[in-house]
């Protein structure tokens, strides 16, 4: 049996979709499930375990895959991704329609677990962790980054909480960030601006990790590696993690998440606001929160 999947998108977006690939991977323990996602997405695919080819589709583009035995539309409702997924001739298409409707108001995880499930594929919503590549050390993941302006905190709170924090602050970023990741650093941070995979494996041995609404946010969850996490135009009820050790920032407002300047609801969110769930979160291998990360 051949099962094709689309999830053209994001890092997030791929690490949310993980309990409905595991649930598509038990569901047919023999079949071969080919995931249509971005090639720079392919060490993250290899990690989640339930995945045999990734065929490289960058966003809503023609998917290279020939008749499927079943295609499962993980990427939206459509009509694009509908219809590329009907383009390759599936036996049977799983999408949104009469059958399930789309809801606004679900958690991003719940929504694709909920489609399989309606249509007869159980999912565990819960799993989503991955096993860490290795031990949990002492450094303090600050990722600034963002996809987009409007979740983007200010470069300097970001500063000033690395200022704070001292020297176990590693301050992560793509190579394209490497502007931003320095001028966050400063003098007083050190810096990791490696591949894909160089990045999973820091978050995932940290010892916390602060960041926006981004794709290293729901890798922190993948690992359980504590984080303090800021939102901003989107309500954590939606993408914030599900449990763990994990302290969400929110003040409550909702905007264009796709807006060029930070949300005004982000803004609200201060330098002192952060420091102090630091020093709340529970850290592994750590008697007290966490050593130099209170106010």
């Amino acid at each position: 049996m051949r099962i094709l999947v689309l999830r053209a998108l994001g890092l997030g977006d791929l690490f949310t979709a993980v309990p409905a690939l595991r649930g598509l991977r038990r569901a047919y323990p023999h079949a071969e499930i080919t995931l249509a996602a971005p090639q720079w997405l392919a060490e993250a695919v290899d990690r989640i375990d339930a995945v045999d080819r990734l065929v490289p589709t960058e966003g809503l583009v023609p998917i290279d895959f020939r008749e499927p035995d079943l295609a499962v539309n993980l990427h939206g409702r459509g009509p694009q991704s509908v219809d590329l997924l009907r383009a390759t001739e599936p036996t049977r298409l799983v999408t949104h329609g009469s059958d399930v409707p789309w809801r606004d108001d679900q958690h991003e995880v719940d929504r694709w677990c909920r489609l399989l499930m309606r249509n007869g594929i159980p999912c565990d919503p819960d799993d989503l962790h991955l096993p860490r590549p290795g031990t949990t050390g002492d450094d303090i993941v600050v990722h600034p980054g963002a996809s987009h302006g409007a979740r983007r905190w200010p470069v300097e709170r970001f500063q000033a909480v690395v200022r704070e924090l001292g020297p176990d602050v590693v301050v992560t970023g793509s190579p394209a960030e490497a502007d931003l990741v320095h001028e966050v650093a400063g003098g007083s941070a050190r810096t990791s601006l490696g591949n894909l995979a160089s990045l999973l494996d820091v978050v995932a041995g940290a010892r916390v990790v602060l960041c926006g609404d981004t794709g290293v946010a729901h890798v922190a969850t993948a690992y359980r590696t504590p984080s303090v996490l800021l939102f901003g135009p989107v309500p954590p009820r939606q993408w914030g993690p599900r449990s763990g050790p994990h302290r969400v920032l929110w003040h409550g407002t909702v905007g264009d998440t796709f807006a060029d300047r930070p949300d005004p609801g982000l803004l609200e969110i201060t330098v002192e606001e952060v420091l102090t769930a630091l020093g709340g979160v529970p850290c592994p291998g750590s008697a007290s929160s966490a050593r130099a990360m209170s106010v």
